[in-house]
């Protein structure tokens, strides 16, 4: 499975970004998408999940109302959105996919992507 995340980039506090993750040659119909990014003194954080049903979660507090899960299965795309950005929210955003339900934990997911890097900075 090749799995590729896009739309990284520079954004300023408070503002917003969609990274867009896709599938190439697999549909993206049977899988979960989750999305983690790098932290210092983690491996990973779980930021969110939609799974196959589009039942879909975002795990942290600090995330919850400004970050959102969607995907369009016509598109073969999955996407996070970011809005009201925070400094703390400058890393490295990965996603990958599970053909099992969503979880929080890396050991789920089956394929990840390179990683696609956000910069948060006015």
């Amino acid at each position: 499975l090749d799995v590729v995340e896009s739309g990284g980039g520079l954004v300023q506090p408070g503002g917003s970004l969609r990274l867009s993750c896709t599938m190439s040659g697999h549909p993206l119909d049977p899988y979960s998408i989750g999305w983690f990014r790098r932290v210092p003194g983690k491996e990973h954080e779980a930021v969110g999940c939609i799974d196959r049903a589009g039942d879909r979660n975002v795990y942290s507090f600090s995330m919850k109302g400004r970050f959102t899960v969607s995907r369009d299965n016509a598109k073969n795309t999955a996407y996070l959105q970011m809005d009201n950005h925070r400094p703390e929210d400058a890393t490295t955003y990965y996603c990958a996919a599970a053909l099992v339900g969503c979880s929080a934990q890396r050991w789920g997911f089956e394929a990840w992507g390179q990683g696609t890097q956000v910069t948060v900075s006015s």
